[in-house]
C-alpha cells in the first residue's frame, strides 16, 4: 500500500520523477509524452460518448441509457488515471535505463470498448425504448 502511495505522490512530482537515473534522450520523453496525451484524447472521447448517450438518446429505457452512460464515463476516468501513472512508470524505466513496463491496459481498454459497442448495436437494433 505505501508502494502505491508513493507511486501517486510521483504524479504530482515530476522533479522527483527527473532525479532518478540519466536523462534520457529527449526524443523518448516526448513520445511518452505524446502517448499520455493520445491515452488523454480516448479518455476524453470516452467521457464525451457517456455523456452524448446520456443527452441524446431519450428513446432508450432509462436503465440501459444509464448503464452504458455510466460505464463509458467510467472508462474515461479509468483511462485518465492510468495515462497518467503509465506516463510515470515509462519515464523512471527509460531513467533508470530498465525495461518499459508492460501493460494489459490497452487489451481491456479495446475489449471493454467492443463490448460497450456491441451493447449499443444491440440497443439500435431491438429499439430498447421506453
Amino acid at each position: 500500500m505505501a508502494a502505491a502511495v508513493a507511486g501517486v505522490r510521483l504524479w504530482f512530482a515530476p522533479a522527483r520523477v527527473r532525479a532518478e537515473g540519466a536523462t534520457p534522450d529527449y526524443r523518448f520523453s516526448l513520445a511518452n509524452e505524446r502517448t499520455f496525451l493520445a491515452w488523454l484524447r480516448t479518455s476524453l472521447a470516452l467521457v464525451g460518448g457517456g455523456i452524448a448517450v446520456d443527452q441524446f438518446l431519450p428513446d432508450m429505457a432509462r436503465p440501459w441509457r444509464l448503464a452504458l452512460a455510466a460505464a463509458l464515463l467510467a472508462g474515461g476516468a479509468v483511462c485518465a488515471v492510468r495515462a497518467v501513472n503509465h506516463w510515470v512508470r515509462c519515464e523512471r524505466a527509460m531513467r533508470r535505463g530498465e525495461d518499459l513496463p508492460a501493460s494489459r491496459f490497452p487489451a481491456v481498454l479495446g475489449v471493454t470498448v467492443g463490448v460497450l459497442a456491441a451493447g449499443m448495436v444491440l440497443v439500435a437494433a431491438f429499439g430498447w425504448a421506453r
